[in-house]
């Protein structure tokens, strides 16, 4: 949407993925703000995605968190902070420091997390603090350690615009990174850049590539080892570079030939042809400006980090690093995952990139004044929520974050947690499945959430950005900082954790990245060490690092590694000798497919934050799982039906979606649905999750799953102004609709006792009803003083009530004659918008093919008569897909 830019606007960045995109806030004074890419920015330069598009839809106070917390009774901030810092000094002199641990969120703050690491690694004494950026990005981390010895992204964003290859590994950018995969869908346009993808799904991205590679589970290393082989075998090396700038060429070269010895070898491998494999290698060799982005498919493994190393190896071999359009590019899940890793959010790193050498431990030390500073690595999120079920951690403090979904086999954290001594919450919502789980102690935290809180956020290409504060804090909700800050004090660390201001505490860790760092550590922001408050409020994107050596202490670098020269002891690169390809568990007999998850394009996380849009709830309104033809008709499973997946921690109902683009053999399923928002959704709680044995990042992407067909004997929807909840024992998915909530349901009643069951919630309205029971077929429509107030659709449980229709006419100000009798009857004279496509401008799908029919032939003409795609594009896929069959008709 276009918001006039005025002396209200405030620059922000947005809070979803890694991209970083500036985003102009334009406060309404009412608690709302109008939404709009910053043209400024360098990350997006004025374009947004979906769901930053709809951030203004997501700033209610619905279920917000808004007073301190105590097993279940509202306190005073005085006895909320006295329950954590009394129960934290408890438990560590009774059980040791060790037995506390943090686990923290790539949507935290800089700031927030700084202080975090701080307090727990160097004045409590426990190294057991982790990150949710241990599900998404740590594999990347550990093989950036491993060849460059450091955690640095080589690369920047221009690169996406200069490279004449573009190879997509694990990642379905078109619908996670869609800012970034408009840069490269104009590279393509404008230079033609040729774009590759690698991925078990042919995904919205695989769909737009010109070559899709979709290979087994788990097999990248087998592919990049082939690679690496063919390379060698074609010339390819650049023996000078090799032999100047890195070390370990010829070991990893001999292991990469006992992996994938030949193109044959390497199809076997993968599954994957050897003409595909070779057009590939014949790519990758040939083209020297060469961009390999990869994000979770390649991280969520058991391999993750091997499968890293072999994406570099690649790169180091032909010397294609540093430079303009080549290198290898973590594209990172999360808005602040590396500003975590800046300030030590992972168990295994300490703050500013340091490690633990007793060298870089008392530089640590020192600056802080740090009287326990802890010495060695703590245990990793999933060995710590083992350790939780154990009883060897007695006290949790999670910020920001939902573990309860997000964690691989999460019904076993609901009952460790239970068992917890303290269990602290740092939340948002009061209603998150992590804020509801209970412990001995439970203290729930109300924290600022986007457009409340301010401090700085890192994104992929190393830039920071400030996330500025527009709106007012609400009820006593205060910054994680300050909730923290204030603990410290009352556990006696009162004057390292003096903090009055965001600024303040960002100086402190620009001061410790360069604290005795003559060029040896990567993460160097000393150049703004000094920035005065005025500086920090006002500041500018910028890439680090910034050095106060350089002759511009202010202006960062946008790539690393040019000069050859790395982090490691003797300043060369190493390459990694990866270990042979093996899924984490095959499947069995019993568990015959493989489940990989991942996410959807209008949706973030576990939607605690996008599902309060109408417009971001409608392009996937339900809990689904993606199977192929072949496997959904051995199954038994139709299109729109029901199936149980099941594996060996868990089970889920989701609706049935059939897809040639899943493997044979292979199911997909989305993360976002949690208890909130679902009956039985919750998909990663089926997973796992074997961890990788290098980075310790859970396996998400293959688990071995059964499935089966559930027959209902009624579905339905409902449609209310609030939501109601649905009775026991139904199937249920909850969405935001314009104008209130949606219910979507399923259950083994029929429609009389459907009608029975929820006609009753609306005593005092007048009620307009169609049944036909003997068909199973039942309506509703309440209203109160004329207006409409809630409307029910039920039918058998062999079909699937459409009910954008009904959507239409309760969005409606005003409810006509005829409308009343279309929600009677299913039927109507308007024209249905259909089932959204392009969540940006709202505009659905018989908006699209009517656009279409009356002669539109390009994406772009159907953008210039609907406005669909003209956005962030990444609806593109489906228009294109709308368009083909179009296409082949006139073509006949």
């Amino acid at each position: 949407m276009t918001v006039p830019v005025s002396d209200a606007t405030v620059k922000t960045t947005c809070p979803y993925c890694g991209v970083g995109c500036g985003v102009l806030a334009s406060p309404d004074g009412q608690g709302g703000a109008g939404i709009a890419g910053d043209t400024e920015h360098p990350a997006n330069f004025g374009r947004l995605c979906s769901k930053g598009s709809a951030l203004g839809e997501t700033l209610g106070f619905e279920d917000r968190l808004l007073h301190p917390i105590v097993d279940g009774a509202r306190v005073t901030w005085e006895g909320a902070l006295g329950a954590v810092a009394g129960g934290l000094k408890r438990i560590a002199e009774q059980h040791g420091p060790d037995s506390v641990a943090f686990y923290l969120s790539g949507q935290l703050l800089t700031e927030d997390y700084y202080v975090a690491n701080k307090l727990a690694k160097g004045f409590l004494g426990t190294p057991h603090v982790d990150t949710n950026s241990r599900l998404c990005m740590s594999s990347a981390v550990a093989a950036h350690r491993r060849a460059f010895g450091s955690d640095t992204v080589p690369g920047c964003y221009e690169d996406l615009d200069e490279a004449d290859l573009l190879v997509l590994v694990g990642s379905n950018t078109a619908w996670c990174h869609p800012i970034l995969y408009r840069r490269m869908a104009d590279a393509k346009a404008k230079r033609g850049t040729t774009i590759v993808t690698i991925d078990p799904r042919r995904t919205q991205t695989g769909e737009e590539a010109d070559l899709h590679l979709g290979l087994k589970p788990g097999s990248d290393t087998a592919l990049f080892s082939g690679l690496l082989v063919h390379l060698a075998g074609q010339g390819a090396v650049d023996r000078a570079y090799v032999a100047e700038h890195t070390a370990g060429f010829d070991a990893a070269l001999e292991r990469a030939h006992t992996i994938a010895p030949t193109i044959a070898a390497t199809a076997a491998a993968t599954g994957l042809s050897e003409a595909d494999i070779g057009r590939f290698f014949a790519l990758f060799t040939r083209t020297r400006r060469v961009v390999t982005c990869f994000s979770q498919g390649v991280n969520q493994s058991a391999q993750g980090t091997d499968k890293g190393n072999a994406i570099i190896n690649c790169h180091l071999a032909t010397g294609r690093i540093g430079q303009p359009g080549m290198g290898p590019f973590s594209l990172t899940g999360q808005p602040n995952a590396m500003g975590g890793r800046e300030v030590g959010g992972l168990a295994n790193m300490l703050a500013a990139h340091m490690h633990f050498d007793n060298h870089e431990v008392d530089k640590v030390r020192r600056f802080w004044n740090a009287p326990n500073i802890i010495t060695g690595e703590g245990m990793k999120a999933v060995a710590m929520f083992e350790a939780i079920a154990r009883g060897k951690i007695k006290a949790l403090w999670v910020m920001g974050t939902n573990p309860l979904v997000s964690m691989p086999r999460a019904d076993a954290i609901r009952e460790a947690i239970a068992g917890l001594d303290l269990y602290v919450v740092s939340e948002v919502l009061a209603t998150s499945d992590t804020a509801r789980a209970t412990a001995r102690k439970t203290v729930l935290l109300p924290a600022l959430a986007w457009g409340e809180k301010d401090g700085t956020v890192t994104n992929s290409e190393r830039r920071i950005s400030r996330q500025r504060r527009f709106l007012k804090a609400p009820g006593e909700a205060r910054a994680d900082w300050a909730i923290m800050s204030d603990v410290a004090k009352r556990l006696g660390h009162g004057r390292s954790f003096a903090y009055t201001s965001a600024a303040q505490i960002f100086r402190e860790h620009a001061a410790l990245s360069a604290f005795e760092n003559e060029g040896t550590r990567d993460f160097d922001i000393g150049g703004l060490a000094d920035l005065s408050d005025r500086a920090y409020d006002a500041a500018a994107p910028v890439q680090w690092p910034l050095t106060k050596r350089g002759p511009d202490p202010r202006k960062g670098r946008a790539r690393m590694f040019a000069d050859g020269r790395f982090y490691t002891f003797d300043r060369r690169a190493r390459f990694v000798a990866v270990q042979p390809p093996a899924l984490a568990r095959p499947a069995t007999a019993e568990h015959p497919l493989i489940l990989n998850t991942g996410r959807v394009r209008d949706h973030w996380h576990t939607m605690t934050r996008t599902g309060k849009s109408q417009r971001l709830s409608a392009h996937r309104a339900v809990p689904f799982v993606e199977i192929h033809p072949d496997d959904a008709a051995c199954y038994g499973l139709t299109e729109g039906g029901f199936a149980r997946v099941t594996t060996a921690h868990a089970d889920a109902i989701l609706e049935v979606a059939v897809s040639d683009g899943v493997r044979p053999g292979n199911i997909f399923a989305p993360m976002h649905w949690s208890d909130m928002t679902a009956s039985n959704g919750r998909v990663v709680a089926l997973v796992r999750g074997v961890p990788d044995p290098v980075s310790g990042q859970p396996e998400l992407k293959a688990t071995p799953a059964a499935v089966e067909p559930v027959a209902y004997r009624s579905r339905g929807y409902l449609l209310t102004r609030s939501a109601l909840p649905a009775p026991t024992g139904w199937w249920w998915t909850r969405a935001t609709v314009q104008g209130g909530s949606g219910l979507i349901f399923a259950t083994q009643d029929g429609s009389r006792e459907v009608a029975l069951a929820l006609r009753g919630l609306f005593p005092a309205h007048e009620l307009a009803e169609y049944s036909d029971h003997a068909r199973g077929l039942y309506r509703l429509a309440a209203y109160r003083e004329g207006r409409l107030m809630a409307c029910l659709a039920v039918e058998t449980g062999e079909r699937r009530p459409d009910w954008e229709l009904a959507k239409q006419v309760f969005a409606a100000p005003e409810i006509e004659v005829a409308d009343r009798r279309s929600l009677l009857s299913g039927r109507t004279q308007t024209a249905s918008v259909g089932p959204v496509i392009c969540a940006c401008h709202g505009v659905g799908l018989d908006v699209i093919t009517a656009t279409i029919a009356a002669g539109a032939g390009s994406v772009e003409q159907v953008g210039a008569a609907c406005k669909a795609g003209t956005n962030c594009g990444s609806c593109i896929p489906e228009i294109r897909k709308l368009l083909a069959p179009a296409l082949a008709r006139d073509a006949a």
